[in-house]
């Protein structure tokens, strides 16, 4: 684990819920159709701060740390922009997430296209790049995980599992990241790895923090948490810890947890950036030793008895065995084996 934690050598903010991977020059955020962003029909695509840094060589995103993924290899991506919540902690503008989806949908295939496209347009002024290896460029050049998760809701796009099943196809893991308002589209899509965020531990906290667009979403929410627990694949449950907002009820939170029946916790410390600023106080961000504290509160109440950590991106991980790493992303896999890059 110490070895692992040298690469994730940046402070991080995460591209899934709470912190901007990119910005403008003010240090906000840039929404869909300004330059941080590029799109092609209802696809986007940013490459996170953490695919620049490793393509550089100068360190590696937690998801490494935890799960192998190699960031300079990683598509950071939607296939829809709206969202059906307004998190306060949100680095989003949320004028840009306008709920209701008015969309001439493109096919998964065109979807995945779309997305290593851009991703190559992203990548392609690192060529000739003193400070980039050629080889390293190269791989990244050619992807191998995607991390549904940049921006929206990925549930609203109506062919979701046929899109995750399109990148299976072409080699690619892939990571969803979702709010959980539609157990049935969860329920049907079976990705590497499904992430679903529980901001709150009971219906109050959740129309605080959460502020979904649905009267029902907190019951939906309740609906996927039984639905990963009959999941086969991976899954994990994310909280995004706010300082005096949504960091009370740790049996709370237990109840939850332990009903979706995970294989990980994460508990990753609000970062007060981006258009989140206008909604909460820079206190309402918890330093990492706060994150921790409340992860070992929660692992007291949860059957998961193995904590990891990665302090410069203020998370922390509860885990089942020290051994978090997806099985065909380790190093000696078929996955590399056959990697297209080697």
């Amino acid at each position: 684990m110490r070895d692992q934690e040298k690469d994730a050598v940046a402070v991080d903010v995460d591209e899934g819920s709470s912190g901007d991977s990119g910005g403008g020059d003010d240090g906000g955020v840039q929404q869909v159709g300004k330059p941080d962003y590029h799109m092609e029909e209802h696809t986007a695509c940013q490459t996170c701060g953490w695919t620049k840094n490793d393509i550089k060589g100068e360190g590696k995103c937690y998801k490494y740390v935890f799960y192998g993924i190699e960031s300079h290899r990683c598509v950071q991506m939607t296939p829809v922009v709206t969202c059906n919540e307004r998190c306060v902690f949100c680095w989003r503008d949320h004028e840009g997430h306008a709920w209701e989806v008015d969309a001439d949908w493109q096919n998964p295939e065109d979807v995945v296209d779309a997305s290593i496209e851009l991703q190559r347009k992203l990548l392609g002024g690192y060529k000739g790049n003193p400070d980039v290896p050629m080889e390293k460029f190269e791989r990244g050049m050619e992807p191998r995980h995607v991390a549904i998760s940049l921006d929206g809701e990925p549930t609203l796009y109506p062919y979701l599992p046929e899109l995750i099943e399109e990148y299976h196809d072409r080699g690619m893991t892939t990571f969803l990241v979702s709010n959980g308002t539609d157990p049935d589209m969860i329920e049907r899509c079976e990705p590497t790895q499904t992430y679903i965020s529980v901001d709150a531990a009971d219906p109050d906290t959740f129309d605080d923090v959460v502020r979904a667009e649905d009267d029902d979403a907190w019951s939906q929410l309740q609906e996927t948490l039984d639905v990963l627990a009959d999941k086969d694949g991976r899954t994990v449950l994310r909280n995004t810890l706010i300082q005096g907002w949504n960091d009370g009820d740790v049996e709370g939170y237990a109840e939850l947890f332990e009903r979706a029946d995970a294989d990980f916790i994460e508990v990753k410390g609000y970062m007060h950036v981006g258009h989140s600023r206008s909604r909460l106080d820079r206190d309402a961000m918890p330093d990492h030793e706060e994150v921790v504290e409340f992860t070992r509160e929660l692992e007291e109440h949860v059957s998961h008895d193995v904590l990891k950590q990665v302090p410069r991106s203020n998370v922390a991980l509860l885990a089942h065995t020290e051994d978090t790493w997806v099985t065909k992303l380790k190093k000696d896999s078929e996955f590399w084996e056959d990697d297209p890059a080697a």
